[in-house]
């Protein structure tokens, strides 16, 4: 265990009695002692605090001084577009690999004269040396490494942050360099629990303190990487190397919606990216299978790696599940996975194979719970 990362505030969290697991590298908290099933409650109520200090954050500056060539250039490795992104912006994207599978998603800010980049943490290593392979014509590549990450998600986010700083009138996907009494916080009005709230980024020698700052307020909460994963379960998001990996596609993945007009066949950016034959030919024709949403009949959570099947009886699955966890906000088990495309149409009836018995589930709609961004 002596060879795992440890982010700023361990320290934080081992004094707030935190159970700490291996995670992507690094030492991180999986629950605190509320208990997964509490704090996931708490976030959707009041504010829940994550550390999420693992992940890379990565500033592309272009070489020329104008932030579309760095656009146009990340565009190169991406299927969205880049170039439309404003100032003061952020968007959802993927890096593709020439077989059309994803390698990762990440977000990408516009901050004027460069572009922000969060990539995640088990990636990050990769997606660094991709960026330095394939942009360092064009851009200045900065890793920062001075600076923690962390996320304050739910319905008193917004209240809370105002007090230290100016983000009331942010909206969802706004990004903005503030200051306060914590030095300068770089903040995007986003997160990965489907609640309203921010991911700040804060110089090291201020994160301490300004966690602190943060818990010490009514209704904020630490919460660990147990709670994370039931959030953006019940939130429909995915999470990398389970729900999406590199022999997945956008298409299948379900995460289409992403990919702009502009990069598609007929746009004026089409194509240009990893993997565009295959992924410009599945927007058009479709793909053979594709990311749902599962919910099971019983009280049983079905979970990753759980095999599917059309009916009671068949030898031939249709799919597999890649994440499943009880939804406390829904109060029942709920899954997502991959199947056939033809078995994918919500409200269709399949079989999970659960300790050698088939039990029936619904392909449903996600997310399972409205999701209560700040448009």
């Amino acid at each position: 265990m002596s060879d795992l990362k440890r982010t700023g505030l361990y320290d934080i969290h081992v004094e707030l009695g935190a159970k700490m697991v291996p995670f992507a590298g690094y030492d991180m908290p999986v629950q605190y002692p509320l208990g997964v099933m509490k704090e996931h409650i708490h976030t959707r109520t009041s504010a829940g605090l994550f550390d999420v200090s693992h992940m890379g954050q990565v500033l592309l500056r272009p070489k020329s001084g104008d932030v579309a060539d760095a656009a146009l250039a990340l565009e190169s490795l991406v299927p969205v577009s880049l170039l439309a992104l404003k100032e003061g912006r952020q968007r959802y994207a993927m890096f593709t690999n020439d077989a059309g599978g994803i390698t990762d998603d990440l977000m990408v800010a516009n901050r004027g004269d460069h572009l922000f980049v969060v990539v995640n943490a088990a990636c990050k290593g990769a997606d660094i040396a991709h960026m330095q392979a394939n942009l360092s014509d064009m851009c200045e590549i900065e890793v920062i490494e001075d600076r923690a990450l962390l996320a304050l998600q739910g319905p008193l986010a917004e209240a809370v942050l105002a007090a230290i700083a100016p983000v009331a009138e942010m909206k969802f996907m706004d990004v903005a360099i503030v200051g306060s009494d914590f030095g300068d916080l770089w903040v995007s009005r986003s997160g990965y629990s489907g609640e309203d709230g921010y991911e700040v980024s804060v110089s090291n020698d201020q994160a301490a303190a300004f966690a602190r700052a943060l818990l010490a307020t009514d209704g904020v909460e630490p919460i660990g990487l147990g709670a994370r994963d039931s959030l953006r379960l019940e939130a429909g998001l995915c999470l990398y190397g389970n729900d999406i990996d590199e022999t997945t596609s956008p298409v299948e993945g379900a995460i289409e919606w992403a990919i702009q007009k502009v990069r598609r066949n007929g746009g004026e950016r089409a194509g240009g990216f990893p993997g565009a034959d295959r992924i410009l030919n599945e927007l058009e024709n479709g793909a053979a299978r594709r990311r749902v949403g599962i919910l099971p009949d019983g009280r049983a959570p079905m979970r990753a790696h759980t095999l599917l099947f059309a009916d009671e009886t068949s030898d031939t699955t249709i799919g597999e599940i890649t994440s499943g966890a009880f939804g406390p906000t829904i109060e029942r088990p709920m899954s997502m996975g991959y199947v056939t495309t033809e078995h994918a149409a919500t409200g269709n009836t399949i079989y999970a194979e659960v300790r050698g018995k088939r039990l029936p589930a619904t392909v449903a709609d996600m997310p399972f719970r409205p999701s209560t961004y700040k448009r």
